[in-house]
């Protein structure tokens, strides 16, 4: 595997655009991150978008080692969002009532 970092989206958005999408994995919106495994002529490409941290080009060598890496991106955003669903259900356990609350004052 090789990797480079990308500082533009637009860059990652032209070598979306000119290849063959495999998968997304993510989110921008709700993970902060996205990853896009596409085709490019003869290379297995993985293009790492993020909110947070930097943004990179991955070349595996094979459409294995994409393989590979693809399952374990899903299993890494898997364990992401069971944990906020998680969190929600603790917030879900607790019955607020704001009526009550308006009653003191």
């Amino acid at each position: 595997m090789e990797e480079i970092e990308i500082s533009s989206w637009a860059t990652l958005d032209a070598l979306k655009k000119a290849a063959d999408l495999i998968e997304t994995v993510g989110n921008l919106n709700s993970d902060q991150e996205m990853y896009v495994f596409c085709v490019l002529e003869e290379d297995y490409l993985e293009l790492g978008y993020s909110l947070a941290g930097s943004n990179y080009l991955r070349r595996y060598a094979d459409e294995d080692e994409m393989a590979e890496a693809l399952e374990k991106r899903r299993e890494g955003l898997e364990v992401a969002v069971v944990e906020v669903e998680d969190y929600d259900e603790d917030l879900e356990d607790e019955d607020l009532d704001f009526d009550d609350e308006s009653d003191d004052l």
